[in-house]
This record gives C-alpha cells, structure tokens and sequence, in this order.
C-alpha cells in the first residue's frame, strides 16, 4: 500500500489530480480485522489510483519554464464553500481519518504573463465585492474552471500593453464590471476592449446641462453654491423665505426662486421642470423638507443633505429610494480635507474662483464677538444671509 502522508495527498487534493472520498470517522469499522480489510479495500479503489501526472508529481522535479514569470498576490478557490469550512481528509500513513480547516479563499502567489494582442495588464487599485463573488465562492453559480480567481469589478492602472494595441497606453487609469472574472489580485490581464478610461477628474455632481435645487439659497453656502453651478452651466432652482432674500439669490445666478413659506416647493419643481424632477438636490435644512427633497428628485438623482437647521431629519427607509434609483449622501467638510494635500487643493480651487470673479463671498452681517448671543438669535430665526462674521 503506498505510504502517502496528508502533506502528500493535500497536495494532491489541491491540484485536482487525486479525488478523495468525502467520509467520517464513523466509517471506519471499528473491529480492528475488519478495520484492516476496509483499509486495503480503499487503498486499492479506483478513487485511490494516482493518475499519471499525480505520480510524477510526487517522484519528479518540475522542469521551470526558462521563461520569466511574473508572481503577484492573489485569491483563489480550490473548492467550493467557505469563506472558511470543515472539510474530512484521509491520512493513509496513520490509518485514520482527519478533520481539519481549510480555507476557501485562498491568499497565495499567482502567475500572471505578458498581455497578448488586444490585452493590457491592470495593477488593480480598487476592487469591487459584489454579492454574486459570493455565490461563485459557495457554488451557487459555477465557474469555468476549477480553481479560480473572484471577483468581477475593478479599477487600476494600465503596467502593459500587448503588441500592435492602440488607443491604451501604460499609465492610462481604467475600469471594467463583469467578466472576465479574476479582479482578487493585485495585477490581472484584460481584455482592451472590456475596460473604460477613468477621467481625471470624477468629482462634479453638478454639471451643465444640470438642474439643481438649493434650499436655503441665501445663506452662506447656498449663495456659493448657486454662484458655482451657475458658473458650471446648471439650472439653478433655490428655496427663500423673504422677497429680500428672493433678490440676492437671483443675483447669486438662481434661475427660479421659490418663496417656500407662500407656496409649495415641491409642486413648482414639478412645474418648473415639466415633471421630470432635479438632477441634484442639496438641503441643509434637514428635517422641515427632507421628504419633500427626495420627492423633487428625477430617476438616479442625488440628495446631497448637509445641514440640518430644522432639525434631524425623520430615519427613511431604503425602501424610499428604490422606486427611483435615488443616491443619498450625507458629506462633511471634514472628510474632504483630512490630509494636508487635500486642504490645500480645496483652498486653492475657492481662492482661484473668488480671484476670477466666479465667486463672491457676501459678508452682509458683522457682529462683535461679545454680542454672538444675537448672531445666534438671528441665525436660528432666519433673519441673516450670506455670510456672518464675528468681530473681536
């Protein structure tokens, strides 16, 4: 009987050369002669005879490939399950039988080549998980081959171009969603024509051709705002209480003023957009017309909500943003700046657009910083606009 240590056979049982017998240690006859025949009977089975290139495996050296090989780090799924399970190996060496750990998802070497014609290669940046990994991972949908690599999303920057290519280059940022599957690692070749040029810049919500609706329009960051997007090319739809108010918006680039107190701000989107709704909403109001927002809102729209001067807005269910694909997001400042780089970038783009005239900070209420008390009255009744500053 071939003496065949478990490092052997888990060797064995990972490339796939040799299929052992799911069993339990039930199994095994417990009458020590019976015990015997079982053992011979299932060392000689024909589950048990080692193909051709499993033999050579274990009693050869693989020649390398005098080529050179390109090794990145990756996952791969040898079988089914996981992402961690139990599975029942047979130790020969031993007579017994062993359960162990075996990890589904894999983290090792993988071999990745030279892109051929019509191929890149990708040093992912961002990887995608989506929930259909996971059903590749546990067999619910199979894959091609056993094993494998995951994932199907992801976004990185072109290391090498396949010959004859045009129209990528080693530097280009790229993205691609679907197959070929094989985005868990950190390198992967693709075909050229699965992926889409990354822009440089993916930041601006607003765009031209956009209509927006900024609530509070005339206060210090509504006014910015309607002057910025005004700038971008948006439709600029802006919420005020006061005809005061009404004027600077207007001024500020507001295209439609809606004097929310006398009239209902989300009948006049409707008529002022035909029906269609706002691409973009941005609400620092919060609780007083975070529904009436989400309801201005067109197919895949964004409700960006930064403030909440009326109060926390009621919890919404996600349920509320399905029927139109809506995007929710709740930015702070914060976030935006955390390194020093970021800062500075920030800054700087503000400093340049007030420098070009594109924007103008309105400082109209100046108080002593010994009366803040009536600067925080006035704010919380809604009596300022634009910007409030505080004088020592």
């Amino acid at each position: 009987m071939a003496a065949l240590t478990l490092h052997h056979l888990s060797r064995l049982q990972a490339s796939r050369h040799l299929s052992l017998p799911h069993r339990t240690l039930s199994s095994f006859p417990r009458n020590p002669v019976k015990n015997l025949i079982f053992r011979q009977n299932l060392a000689e089975s024909s589950s048990f005879r080692l193909s051709t290139v499993a033999v050579k495996a274990l009693s050869t050296v693989a020649v390398e490939d005098s080529s050179e090989k390109k090794m990145v780090k990756g996952i791969r799924v040898y079988e089914h399950g996981g992402p961690e399970c139990v599975v029942f190996r047979i130790c020969l060496v031993f007579h017994c039988g062993l359960v162990y750990n075996w990890k589904v998802l894999k983290w090792e070497d993988i071999e990745v080549g030279e892109p051929k014609d019509g191929e890149i290669r990708v040093k992912n940046k961002a990887i995608g998980l989506n929930f259909i990994d996971v059903y590749y991972r546990k067999g619910v949908y199979k894959p091609a081959s056993m094993p494998f690599t995951p994932g199907m999303e992801a976004v990185g920057e072109v290391v090498a171009v396949g010959s004859g290519l045009t129209g990528r280059k080693v530097g280009d940022l790229v993205a691609y969603a679907g197959s070929p599957m094989g985005a868990y690692a950190e390198e992967q070749i693709l075909p050229a024509d699965k992926v889409v040029p990354v822009p440089s810049s993916m930041d601006p919500i607003v765009e031209s051709g956009h209509t927006i609706l900024v609530h509070a329009a005339a206060g210090g960051v509504g006014s910015l705002l309607c002057q910025w997007a005004n700038a971008l090319g948006a439709t600029v739809i802006g919420t005020v209480s006061t005809n005061e108010k009404a004027a600077q918006a207007k001024e500020d680039g507001c295209h439609h003023v809606i004097m929310y107190k006398n009239e209902d701000f989300v009948s006049r989107v409707k008529d002022i957009t035909s029906g269609k709704g706002v691409d973009v909403v941005y609400d620092s109001v919060g609780k007083d017309t975070f529904k009436g927002s989400l309801a201005c809102l067109k197919s895949r729209g964004y409700m960006v909500s930064f403030g909440q001067s009326s109060g926390s807005p009621d919890p919404v269910p996600l349920s509320d943003l399905a029927p139109k694909s809506l995007f929710l997001t709740r930015p702070s400042m914060m976030q935006y700046n955390e390194t020093r780089d970021e800062l500075l970038e920030c800054a700087g783009e503000v400093f340049a657009n007030i420098a070009s005239g594109v924007i103008k900070a309105r400082v109209n209420h100046k108080y002593p910083l010994s009366r803040v008390a009536d600067a925080h009255a006035d704010v919380e009744n809604r009596i300022t606009s634009g910007s409030v500053v505080l004088l020592p």
